[in-house]
């Protein structure tokens, strides 16, 4: 979200404006339309064009014959002028050399420069295609000159024919190269993030029976390992990652637990000196954990003599964000990386965040004498392992937070959105718009401490925090 936001997207010309119509015109080499905009996008873009260049094309392109003409009358007076300012070294170099014919009688041969054509000073004459392209040393300046705005114009007037010549060929539109339009900027507008959870398919066989993937692959999959046990796997190696990598949560032994309920495995870990148990939850694989089924598997906890929960799971409903300790055991909700759905095919290095806790937010309500409401998120709460204690971090750990101000209990909206941590994802957008935009807007959203807003219709509002490594808790508010 903040990357999108903060980014920078080229805006491409649209065919329905007045500069679509002009770049269109420059193209094709025609006359602007007249016809009225509207910046319809469903007209489409301006875009780049490959021609397909015939020889009947350009036979039959009579624009070729007037660009002809118009660089004739600028190229004829350089080369006359060119020919003047050379001849008389040209012709200083065109000496006859004596030789002998057939007949033995000695005869005058003559040089290749003489039998160029000469002029009514009877100085050598260059033909247009006779011209040198580079000027010699010990021609004078004013030729060089001559000579250098010559092939200037010679080269002008090819590259206005080959324009042309593609303007008027048959051509192809590249529709993944519109033209950019370099008088605009555009930035992502309002926009939500929305996802489905993967699922199985099942087919129907011809017997109207359903075919499930797991009993036609049985055989195989009685030798792969089940959902439980390759988490349990990839738990024991990569452990449990929170904000800052001294807080990491390493087991020293991870076995599983013959329970009936929640609780599917055991591990130890150090906090201090002192060896400590968790008990291990482990969410559906497609699925969302629900409040209840953390309150199911603390008490399990509770009644077996753990010392804290540890949940693992891919999704948390919004409530069950809220539950972080029942009597005795702290309940610490990791969230699954999404990669552990194909972990068979991954290597199972322990180097990925394959497990991250994301604390609690400490998150404040203020009033305003006008009954708007103010929120201050104050920090995060983190679980040490080293101490067995919850502390509550500052706000450097979090990476952006939002608030929906009317909560409806099914869909987050983001009404507020704000940015905190060190770096300024708007620090690029402020450099190029800094001419458009209100520096103490800007400035609001860089903050721990959002704007004011009117009391929801609905009584609940909805805080959304999201840290450095992506992971976000929602925090559900009654006003």
């Amino acid at each position: 979200r903040a990357r999108i936001m903060g980014a920078r997207f080229p805006f491409y010309l649209l065919a329905d404006s007045r500069d679509g119509q002009l770049k269109e015109a420059e193209v094709t080499r025609t006359a602007p339309s007249s016809q009225p905009v509207q910046g319809n996008i469903r007209h489409g873009f301006v875009y780049e064009r490959v021609p397909h260049i015939t020889l009947k094309s350009i036979a039959n392109n009579a624009e070729i014959h007037v660009s002809w003409d118009q660089w004739q009358a600028k190229l004829e007076p350089l080369r006359e002028a060119l020919n003047k300012a050379v001849g008389r070294i040209l012709d200083r170099h065109s000496r006859p050399e004596k030789g002998i014919n057939e007949g033995g009688n000695p005869v005058s041969l003559q040089t290749p420069l003489d039998s160029r054509r000469r002029g009514k000073d009877g100085l050598v004459m260059w033909e247009e295609w006779e011209i040198p392209r580079e000027a010699d040393a010990q021609w004078p300046e004013a030729a060089k000159q001559f000579h250098a705005d010559w092939w200037e114009a010679r080269i002008a007037r090819q590259k206005e024919i080959d324009k042309s010549i593609a303007a008027k060929a048959e051509f192809e539109y590249l529709y993944d190269k519109p033209y950019d339009d370099k008088k605009k900027v555009r930035v992502a507008g309002p926009f939500t993030v929305e996802s489905l959870s993967p699922h199985r398919m099942l087919g129907v066989d011809e017997n109207d029976e359903l075919i499930d993937a797991l009993q036609q692959t049985r055989a195989d999959y009685a030798v792969k390992q089940s959902f439980p046990q390759m988490i349990l796997e990839n738990l024991k190696t990569a452990g449990v990652q929170q904000a800052h990598k001294e807080d990491r949560i390493t087991f020293t032994a991870l076995s599983p637990w013959p329970g009936e309920g929640r609780v599917c495995a055991e591990g130890r870990y150090l906090e201090g000196d002192v060896e400590k148990r968790a008990g291990i939850f482990i969410g559906p694989e497609f699925g969302t954990v629900q409040r209840a089924d953390l309150v199911e598997a603390a008490r399990e906890c509770g009644d077996a003599g753990f010392d804290v929960l540890i949940a693992c799971a891919f999704n948390y409903e919004a409530h069950a964000t809220e539950f972080s300790k029942l009597g005795r055991i702290p309940v610490l909700k990791a969230r699954m990386n999404a990669d552990l759905h194909m972990a068979e095919d991954l290597k199972n290095t322990g180097k990925g965040n394959l497990f991250v806790i994301f604390g609690e937010p400490d998150i404040t309500l203020l009033s305003e004498k006008d009954g708007k409401l103010r929120v201050k998120v104050n920090g995060v709460d983190v679980f040490k392992p080293q101490t067995g204690e919850v502390v509550s971090h500052g706000a450097d750990g979090i990476a952006c937070w939002f608030i929906d101000t009317d909560y409806n209990g099914e869909s987050f909206f983001v009404r507020h959105a704000y940015f905190l941590g060190a770096n300024d994802p708007y620090s690029a957008l402020k450099t190029t718009l800094k001419a458009d935009i209100n520096e103490a807007a800007w400035a609001t959203l860089n903050s721990d401490t959002s704007r004011a807003f009117d009391k929801p219709k609905s009584g609940r509002i909805a805080v959304k925090v999201i840290n450095h490594l992506g992971d976000e808790v929602m925090k559900v508010f009654r006003v």
